[in-house]
Formats: C-alpha cells, sequence, structure tokens
C-alpha cells in the first residue's frame, strides 16, 4: 500500500481550506432573528403602541429603541413556499446583524409586500427600503435613524442606488438633467466624483443600467466588497462601482472597509430571503473591469 506524501497531504488541507473559505454561507437561520437586533425611532402618530406616551400634539415622545418590538415590525414568516424576514415597514428601524464583515460578498433576495404606512403611503410614494454596509456607528447615535454606512438602496424603480449616509465614497459619474434638477448618474467612464450626505454635497449616485424586475417578483441584490472597493449588482449584473469609503464622524475622514450590516424598516411591507454571504482573498475575475 502506498502513502500520500506529506507535500500532498499539505496540498489537500489547503484547498479544503480555501473551499471552505469559498463557499456561500447563510446569515440568516430560516427560522428565527437570531444572530440580529432590532432598533426603532418613534412611531408616526398614525400608528397606535400600547405603553407608549404621547405628547399634547399626540405625537410620540420617545424612540421605541433597541430590543423592543410591540408592532411586530420584524417577523419571520414563509413566503412562496420558502422562509423570509417581513418588515412590515410601520416604524422606521433598522434590523442589525451582530456579525461584523470585511472582504466579502454578501446577497440576498427581496420581494415587495402590500403595506405602506405614514409618512410614505400616498399612492404615488415608492416602496423604499436598504441595505446599508460599512456600518460604523451605533443605533440611533447621534440622534440619525439610519446609522453611518453606505447604503445599496432598495426602493422602487431605484434598486442599486447608492446613498452615502453620514459617509463619504468615490463614484465615477455623468451629471443629467431631470426637470430643474441634475442627477448623478453611474458612469463607468466619467469622471470621479465624491458622494456625501452632507450640506453642499450630492449623496446619491443612481444606478446605470436598470436591472430591476417589476413589482411582485423576487429580485436578487449582492455586494462585492475587497479592501477600499465596492460593488453593487441587481439580478447579476453590475450596475455601480464604488471606491475609497470614508467615515467622517472625526476630525479627518479615514477609510471605513469593514462593520455589520443593516435592512431598513422604512413605510413599506418587503420580505427578505436567502441572505448568504462569503468570504473573499480579492475581486472576484468575473467582476474584472
Amino acid at each position: 500500500m502506498s502513502y500520500p506524501s506529506s507535500f500532498a497531504i499539505l496540498f489537500l488541507v489547503v484547498c479544503t481550506a480555501l473551499r471552505a473559505e469559498e463557499d456561500w454561507k447563510p446569515l440568516w437561520n430560516g427560522r428565527d432573528l437570531s444572530g440580529w437586533s432590532t432598533w426603532m425611532q418613534r412611531p408616526h402618530r398614525a400608528s397606535e403602541v400600547p405603553g407608549m406616551q404621547r405628547g399634547a400634539d399626540g405625537k410620540y415622545t420617545e424612540d421605541v429603541g433597541p430590543a423592543r418590538d410591540p408592532l411586530k415590525v420584524f417577523t419571520v414568516t414563509e413566503v412562496d413556499g420558502k422562509p423570509a424576514i417581513r418588515i412590515s415597514g410601520e416604524v422606521f428601524g433598522e434590523l442589525r446583524s451582530h456579525e461584523s464583515f470585511q472582504n466579502y460578498r454578501l446577497r440576498l433576495q427581496f420581494k415587495w409586500g402590500q403595506l405602506k404606512w405614514p409618512p410614505r403611503d400616498e399612492p404615488e410614494t415608492p416602496r423604499d427600503s436598504g441595505l446599508l454596509y460599512h456600518v460604523h456607528a451605533a443605533p440611533g447615535a447621534e440622534g440619525r435613524v439610519w446609522a453611518r454606512s453606505i447604503e445599496l438602496q432598495i426602493q422602487e424603480r431605484d434598486v442599486g442606488d447608492l446613498y452615502a449616509v453620514g459617509t463619504e465614497i468615490s463614484v465615477r459619474s455623468t451629471p443629467r438633467t431631470v426637470g430643474e434638477r441634475t442627477v448623478l448618474d453611474y458612469d463607468p467612464q466619467g469622471e470621479w466624483r465624491v458622494f456625501s450626505q452632507v450640506p453642499g454635497k450630492e449623496g446619491r449616485c443612481v444606478k446605470q443600467p436598470d436591472h430591476e424586475k417589476p413589482g411582485g417578483e423576487w429580485n436578487t441584490v449582492e455586494i462585492v466588497c475587497f479592501g477600499e472597493d465596492s460593488i453593487h449588482l441587481v439580478n447579476g449584473k453590475v450596475v455601480m462601482r464604488l471606491h475609497a469609503p470614508r467615515r467622517i464622524d472625526g476630525p479627518t475622514p479615514v477609510p471605513v472597509t469593514s462593520g455589520p450590516v443593516i435592512l431598513q424598516s422604512e413605510g413599506a411591507e418587503i420580505f427578505y430571503r436567502d441572505i448568504e454571504w462569503m468570504r473573499i482573498t480579492g475581486l472576484p475575475a468575473e467582476f474584472a473591469r
């Protein structure tokens, strides 16, 4: 009987380890919200929340806060024969992963529900949510509803857009006039611009091209993050490349390339499923320029 050499054994061990590192792993267990935490701001006055105080004007006087969900905004259900996280949208807030991520891919599927809530319940108001990444602020810190982060926008007709939420990040883009406004579209041949949701700067970059499916269908979104680069994908297609994310909550901007992820509750019912991630050691070849 022959035995494998020590080199062959080492080679097999390394290959097995690399393969394990590259496998997709579930970020949600499909049963409950273990591994995630909730935080919500004060509800809209139209909501009835037992035990919460209102002022003389009828508005609530405090945030719902962490680890409390009297209106069952975040629940687990079954949709189209598979388990899904239901976010009702009735109160603005977040579902945040306990785990922090760096150099990774993360993807999920989402589908819109029917319900909409004040102040975003008008027929013409698009349904809204979002995937926040590189999160680097505590829930509710600085009086903010949305923690400082980079956002892959999940909103009807705008899936894949960038919002630089209390941060800054660079994207190649080209201006476009829409009525009396100027919007900035992602353009791989355009000029580098710094986006930031602060006075005097533009916080949004519009994805290009549009790969969103019609309402009522499941969409897949993915982020690819390696070093100071990130990529937004919608239904398997690249819709934006981003570079040099910076946190701006200190005396000078500094890189931010890791953090938990957040799913937003923002006035519309939405379902999320098949949330999974993998570590990467470089930008995948299929996304090379």
